[in-house]
């Protein structure tokens, strides 16, 4: 019944976001309007979709009143270097919210964020320690 799932992120600035996940990797799918400055983009990553909505367009256009800023949603990455894509996005100007940590004893976890402010969780797997 269901198909193509996505998350959308509201901002106040879409071309800000959106670039910000454009650095990420994530290829633009979709935006509204075609020209000029987006009220919507959306963009996709290994399957994977997001989309970015204007604050403004959102109210104005179907009535709702979202939040445009804070820790409303995450958005998972998966890599093969989690240090090393921490290292990057905070150096680039990402909030560094969470250092990489290992969790569950399988997995190396860091924490930063968008431009808007909605965590960004990048994720690697760790090999297995010998018994």
């Amino acid at each position: 019944m269901f198909r193509t799932p996505q998350v959308i992120l509201f901002s106040d600035d879409v071309p800000r976001a959106a670039a910000f996940y454009a650095g990420l990797g994530f290829t633009e799918t979709f935006r509204v309007p075609a020209e000029g400055t987006p009220i919507h983009v959306d963009l996709a990553l290994d399957g994977y979709r997001i989309g970015i909505a204007s604050v403004a367009s959102t109210r104005d256009d179907h009535g709702l009143d979202p939040v445009p800023s804070g820790q409303r949603a995450a958005v998972v990455l998966w890599t093969d270097d989690t240090a090393a894509a921490y290292a990057r996005l905070t150096a680039a100007g990402a909030p560094a919210l969470a250092a990489p940590h290992v969790w569950l004893d399988r997995l190396l976890i860091a924490w930063t964020a968008d431009p808007d402010g909605n965590p960004v969780q990048l994720v690697q797997s760790r090999p297995a320690d010998p018994a």
